[in-house]
């Protein structure tokens, strides 16, 4: 120190306060200078990782750092925020050997800056070959149409797959989402035909199902309608039915009541002229024959009254009708 103080003392007296200055001024730039390279930043979500001499040393945080230089540098610049990191397309075959392309897109966070460092070489890379083999053995345990309906179950065994490797360099997959499965285009082209195929038949069964259900309705309306028929024909014979015996009714009470009027005025006749007395059988069969004979002639009068043409037969002797004089004597007598 006293040799210092006595080169400094020799250089001001020998160049004077203002020429001492400048070189006081450029070493206090040059120590600005080296401090600044010592400065190190680290900015909020993200971790630096510091060896010294080659071995871990500490870690860094958010902030300002100061670091010395060649004894000690920054091995691993790493964000802790969750991060994407997309799958490229590869040749993946499934349980029935159909070939398709499949990518995927992974979403992952690192907890532990330390293993992921340390515990593997290259974090990124060994996540995506991860996948990679992950992603083949799970489409190969599928069918085609199976892989194609089964995007979530896939994308739950990824997740679970990963994590459980993950987990000891320091990374959680939070997320695995398939992107895309893409068939060969000859299976393309066979599933379009099928599914054309598939949408023909709908189109049939669906215009089939249709027309069935017109049939069926067309065949049950036109049972009710015959069942409503029948019923209302069934109804009209019953009242024709009925109304015809009431006719019959009336008529042979009314005929059953002249007979008697007829019977009676024949045995009142003959008690007026103090004759031998008819029997009663005798007069109710008189009376009869005039009913009878009454009906015929006015029958006869309706048939000569039409316009057609008409033949009248006259009954004989042997007929029941009392058409002869002594007949007709004995009913006007």
């Amino acid at each position: 120190m006293d040799d210092l103080a006595y080169l400094f003392e020799t250089a001001a007296a020998t160049l004077g306060p203002l020429q001492l200055l400048v070189p006081l001024t450029m070493a206090f730039i040059v120590v600005c200078g080296w401090l600044a390279s010592c400065l190190t930043v680290v900015t909020t979500g993200n971790e630096f990782l510091i060896e010294r001499f080659g071995r871990y040393h500490r870690k860094l945080g958010a902030g300002w750092h100061l670091l010395l230089p060649i004894v000690e540098t920054i091995s691993f610049r790493v964000t802790t925020r969750e991060q994407v990191l997309d799958i490229p397309p590869q040749q993946c075959y499934t349980k029935d050997n159909a070939p398709l392309k499949a990518d995927a897109v992974v979403f992952m966070k690192i907890r532990d800056v330390f293993l992921a460092k340390y515990n593997v070489e290259d974090v990124y890379g060994a996540i995506r070959n991860l996948c990679l083999t992950q992603l083949r053995e799970e489409v190969g345990k599928l069918t085609l149409d199976e892989s194609f309906s089964s995007r979530e179950k896939m994308n739950f065994e990824l997740l679970k797959g990963l994590n459980g490797v993950c987990k000891g360099w320091g990374i959680e997959i939070t997320r695995v989402v398939l992107e895309e499965l893409k068939p060969s285009a000859t299976i393309e082209n066979a599933m379009e035909l099928q599914m054309e195929a598939e949408r023909k038949k709908r189109a049939s069964i669906l215009k089939s199902e249709g027309e069935k259900t017109t049939l069926v309705n067309e065949a049950e309306g036109r049972a009710v309608a015959a069942v409503k028929d029948a019923e209302a024909r069934q109804k009209a014979t019953i009242l024709c039915a009925e109304a015809e015996a009431s006719r019959q009714r009336i008529e042979a009470e009314g005929f059953k009541v002249a007979i008697r009027t007829v019977a009676e005025a024949i045995g009142e006749g003959d008690n007026d002229e103090n004759t031998s007395t008819i029997p009663r059988g005798e007069a109710v069969e008189a009376a009869v024959q005039f009913l009878i004979a009454t009906r015929y002639l006015e029958t006869q009068n309706k048939l000569a009254s039409s316009d057609n043409s008409k033949v009248i037969v006259l009954p004989s002797k042997d007929t029941s009708l009392p058409m002869t004089y002594g007949g007709l004597k004995f009913l006007m007598d």
